[in-house]
This record gives structure tokens, C-alpha cells and sequence, in this order.
């Protein structure tokens, strides 16, 4: 082996073991600001959590809003569904698009972390709070309340006020998981029951009534 090829497969090897302690240090970081807010962690809690010292923590983020801007990174991956979201939007599959944002928010063994921590940050009102609304929340606002809009005027959906109707349905969806993640209240539905329950419950007060007065509910099948 070549000298060359020794020092490659050394950065090779230092480059990882960086990205294994930054890896550690966001869950160590997110678990510990989802119990205790932002405020209330200190990054020498943040350290032995993680079982390094808290000056390899300050190597590797600077500040705490920086390790907190990189839990938002890490936690936050919602383009890829955005994308099919959109795919389904061009085919005006109503069915489709509602229930992949509320199937998004109510899947199994989904980590409470991510929504304590956007508690946490509002309660607190720091400068990351609008980060991580803007990132987590109304983007998902702003894709459906377009998708109404558009639907409102194709004449498939009763006019009504876009952006409400979008922040009623994703405010069904969250509150579905603060009474289940938070509160621990036990689901008596399975996850995939919940949602077509949702879904269903929202678009027939959203479709628009046909001659006979009557809705056709979810497809069968």
C-alpha cells in the first residue's frame, strides 16, 4: 500500500468518526431538549449525555443554536414527500394527497421527539421557533392550502377559505398527536384506520354537494 493510499484511507477513517460524534451529539442534544427545552440545557448535560468532553461538543457546534439548527436538518425530511404529494396534486386525487400528509404525521413508532421539541420552542420563543414552524408546519399549510385553492376552482370543493381549511386539517392531525405522543392516551384504531377516518371526516365537508345533495364518501377497494 501505498503512502498516497495510507493518508487517504486515515482521512477516510477521521472524516467518519466526525460524523459518528456530531451524529451523537444531535441525538444526545434532541432528547435532552425535548425534556427540558432549549433554556434549560446546558451543553455540559449535553456532553455527558453523550459521553464527550463539552469543548469537543463547542469543536464540533459553536453554540447551542447551531447543534439546534442542526437537529432541524437531521429531523426534518419532508421533500421527499412534498414531491409525491405534488405527483398526486397534478392528477387531482384528493384521497391521495390528504391522506399522505395525515398518514405523514400518524405512522407507527414515530418519535415524540421532533414534536417536543417544536413545543418547546414556541413556549420558549426563541429565535429558532419561526425555523422550525417554517421548516415543519407551514410548508405543509402552504402546499395544501394551494392544492384547495386549485380545487375550489376546478369546482370539486366548496368555496371556502384555502389556508383555513389546510390549517384545519393539519391542526385534526397534530392534535391527534398531542392527545396520543404527549398525553399518552392509548389509539383504539390502528394507525392506517385512523387516517382514512380523518381523511373521510375532512373531505366530506369539503366536497362539493352533487345535484342530488349527496356525498360518494372514500372509494371502496
Amino acid at each position: 500500500m501505498t503512502n498516497r493510499t495510507v493518508q487517504a484511507t486515515r482521512r477516510n477513517k477521521q472524516r467518519a468518526s466526525a460524523r459518528d460524534r456530531q451524529a451523537s451529539l444531535i441525538v444526545a442534544a434532541a432528547s435532552l431538549f425535548a425534556a427540558k427545552g432549549f433554556s434549560g440545557t446546558t451543553t455540559k448535560e449535553i456532553a455527558k449525555a453523550a459521553g464527550v468532553s463539552e469543548a469537543l461538543v463547542f469543536k464540533y457546534f459553536p453554540t447551542k443554536r447551531t447543534l439546534y439548527a442542526a437537529i432541524l436538518a437531521e429531523k426534518v425530511t419532508v421533500n421527499e414527500l412534498l414531491e409525491a404529494v405534488e405527483t398526486a396534486a397534478k392528477t387531482r386525487d384528493d384521497h391521495r394527497v390528504f391522506t399522505m400528509i395525515a398518514g405523514y404525521r400518524i405512522r407507527p413508532d414515530v418519535d415524540s421527539t421532533f414534536l417536543r421539541l417544536l413545543l418547546f420552542s414556541a413556549l420558549e420563543g426563541h429565535e429558532l421557533s419561526e425555523m422550525f414552524f417554517g421548516k415543519h408546519h407551514k410548508v405543509f399549510y402552504d402546499h395544501l392550502a394551494a392544492y384547495i385553492r386549485t380545487r375550489i376552482e376546478d369546482g370539486a370543493f366548496r368555496p371556502i377559505d384555502p389556508l383555513l381549511a389546510a390549517r384545519a386539517f393539519i391542526g385534526m392531525v397534530v392534535h391527534h398527536r398531542l392527545l396520543h405522543e404527549i398525553f399518552g392516551v392509548p389509539m383504539h384504531l390502528s394507525h392506517e384506520e385512523t387516517v382514512a377516518t380523518y381523511v373521510d371526516l375532512f373531505l366530506a365537508g369539503l366536497i362539493r354537494l352533487p345535484a342530488g345533495g349527496k356525498t360518494t364518501g372514500r372509494r371502496s377497494g
